[in-house]
């Protein structure tokens, strides 16, 4: 299985490329600064930002399945997800590629959440408005295409490592869930592209 990888630089991406590495799938790597990504047998990179539609469509060229593995930067680059989600649904119609994983975030849905703390629905969504409204106009791009995607929902993200234990429950976090590791985010990402699971669904991770 080729894949194409944006944001192969970042915690989670950077876990997802060692990952295919490892198990043998060529990786094609979006990258602004290429030198961020050592050379590594079946490892493309071409240099470009994800808003830049002709870089994204030379990356997805030839794979199989994408993974977004973008983080929303809010007023330093507004608009980010939603205009990469943009130009990577046009580059898959175009090669006939069907196959896309995308990380989004549970934060960006809390208020709807049934079992979230009240003070939390009252803060979170205020303190991170601008990342989150990337983050839901991303999906409201991505749900309406006819590709087959996953939307990863990741409660608060930390460094250590994974531990292949985590819960998963649809669309809101798993009740008193409140953080897992970009580690086991990439884990389920894995497992969702070797097992094909949560199609046209947005799973919710919490350990």
């Amino acid at each position: 299985m080729q894949i194409a990888i944006l944001g192969a630089t970042g915690g989670i991406g950077g876990h997802v490329l060692d990952w295919a590495l490892r198990a043998g799938h060529p990786v094609h790597a979006l990258a602004r600064d290429p030198q961020a990504l050592p050379p590594a047998a079946g490892l493309t990179v071409t240099r470009g930002d994800a808003l830049d539609e002709t870089a994204v469509a030379e990356v997805i060229d030839g794979a199989d399945a994408v993974v977004s593995a973008l983080g929303p930067r809010g007023a330093k680059a507004p608009g980010l997800l939603a205009g990469a989600a943009s130009h990577t649904i046009l580059a898959m119609q175009k090669t006939g590629a069907s196959r896309l994983v995308c990380v989004s975030a549970a934060g960006a849905y809390v208020t709807g959440d049934p079992n979230m703390n009240w003070l939390v629905k009252a803060i979170l969504p205020r303190v991170l408005a601008k990342q989150f409204a990337d983050v839901r106009a991303m999906e409201d791009v991505i749900r309406p295409c006819d590709l087959d995607w996953t939307l990863v929902r990741p409660t608060r993200l930390v460094n250590r490592p994974g531990t292949g234990r985590y819960r998963v429950s649809p669309d809101y976090s798993p009740p008193g869930g409140g953080k897992i590791a970009r580690a086991d985010v990439a884990h389920f990402i894995a497992a969702v592209l070797t097992e094909d699971g949560w199609p046209r669904a947005a799973p919710a991770l919490a350990y």
